[in-house]
């Protein structure tokens, strides 16, 4: 096809035909082939022929399974699955109307099921703990998750994004294929103030500058709009209600070190929303900030091969004390690809993860307690949980993975007298 065909937007239909046209030279995996990346193939070379013409496909499912054991505050043997169904296109708009280096994503979620955090944990802990079923966040809805356009700069050194975004698309990222919230990317959006994840979308724009190959700086302005967490309104763009401004900043360093990669990051966030501040009186604040950081370094190669191998990771939080539920927030762990040789596509993990919520919460809770009709259904005083989690995947295929695992739960929702739980977690993913 001609490339002047292809950088004008009346010529997208005859682009597209003329990719399909050509989709039996492409390489066409066949349906349920475990060499395929997905589970329904290459649509006859289809697919592969798109993505040529600038259309990516994903349509992903993840779910999650969770038994407790023993513990909790219920003390019950209960098992509850939720599950997440995504699907997204992502358009290469050099290749589709000519605008060098910009691209547009879309995705739409679906959320279903429920946890058995609400067997484990204490109802009435005003500040959550974590979730033992990390897909299971925000409950049972359709969303539209990703709404934006990236154009790029100077060979890629400079990226503007702007749209729909939630902040840990590209704040706190990790790589983790834990099944305990307490362990996943962008955990400032799980312990700070006014700060949305997956997948709840807002109105932003981010700026990432690129200083050398393994140096760079971004920075973000989030619109926080309550109404963006309700159910009803999960593909409402509008840009009024607004409460305030998120502003994060992160500095990163992406060393190879002896060959192997790794990731350095160190981020601070505020925003000027009012917030409840916790104390012995009811009060507001906008002092809502907080500092983080993420550590991930791959430590060794199995056999030579940088593929497989042990790496070690760690993030922590910290928010600042006047309005933050959880104040500190620390873990640790490691992960290993390759463990077998029989096995070599499988991967395994180790953590570990505490949580501490803010001591001006108790203030709140016995100030609440004191009051006149309180007495008989009292707050519970929060103090320290801990999360542990341990996990084996079977990565069958290219598109499908089972991945048991093994949790432990200090202290549920922070809260002392409720047992120590251990949970038995399956998460199932696949692309089609």
């Amino acid at each position: 096809m001609s490339p002047s065909i292809s950088r004008r937007v009346g010529g997208l239909p005859l682009m597209l035909m003329g990719s399909l046209f050509l989709a039996g030279s492409a390489q066409a995996y066949s349906a349920f082939s475990p060499d395929s990346p997905y589970m329904f193939g290459d649509w006859g070379g289809e697919r592969t022929a798109l993505e040529e013409a600038g259309v990516s496909f994903n349509f992903d499912y993840v779910g999650e399974a969770a038994t407790i054991l023993d513990g909790g505050y219920r003390d019950s043997h209960v098992t509850k699955y939720a599950d997440q169904f995504a699907v997204g296109a992502n358009f290469d708009l050099d290749r589709l109307v000519g605008i060098p280096d910009a691209e547009f994503q879309v995705t739409v979620t679906n959320r279903n099921g429920h946890s058995v955090n609400d067997r484990m944990s204490d109802p009435d802990a005003t500040v959550g703990g974590s979730s033992v079923q990390e897909v299971q966040g925000r409950g049972p809805v359709t969303r539209l998750t990703q709404f934006w356009y990236r154009q790029r700069f100077f060979d890629d050194a400079l990226a503007v994004k702007l749209g729909r975004i939630p902040f840990g698309d590209d704040f706190a990222t990790i790589d983790s294929n834990f099944q305990n919230l307490a362990f996943g990317s962008g955990q400032p959006g799980n312990r700070g103030n006014n700060i949305y994840n997956w997948p709840i979308a807002q109105w932003a724009a981010v700026v990432r500058a690129d200083f050398t190959p393994e140096w760079y700086l971004q920075f973000g302005a989030f619109d926080v709009n309550d109404s963006n967490l309700e159910n009803d309104n999960g593909f409402d763009l509008r840009t009024s209600g607004s409460d305030g401004t998120l502003y994060p900043v992160e500095l990163g360093f992406t060393p190879t070190l002896n060959g192997l990669p790794g990731a350095y990051k160190v981020g601070y966030y505020y925003n000027d929303v009012d917030s409840r501040a916790y104390g012995d009186r009811p009060a507001s604040s906008t002092t809502n900030a907080g500092l983080y950081y993420v550590v991930q370094q791959q430590v060794t190669t199995r056999d030579g091969n940088s593929d497989r191998g042990l790496t070690l990771f760690s993030m922590g939080n910290a928010n600042h004390g006047d309005t933050a539920g959880t104040d500190r927030y620390v873990s640790i762990g490691a992960t290993y690809a390759g463990p077998f040789d029989a096995r070599p596509q499988d991967d395994a993990g180790i953590g570990l993860a505490y949580l501490h919520v803010n001591d001006d919460v108790n203030d709140y809770i016995d100030y609440y307690n004191a009051m006149p009709g309180n007495t008989l259904s009292p707050l519970p005083r929060q103090g320290h949980e801990y999360d542990a989690e341990i996990y084996y995947s079977f990565n069958l295929t290219n598109y499908l993975t089972l991945r048991p695992n093994l949790q432990y739960v200090v202290n549920p929702s922070a809260v002392d007298s409720v047992d120590n739980a251990w949970v038995a977690g399956t998460t199932l993913k696949a692309s089609f």
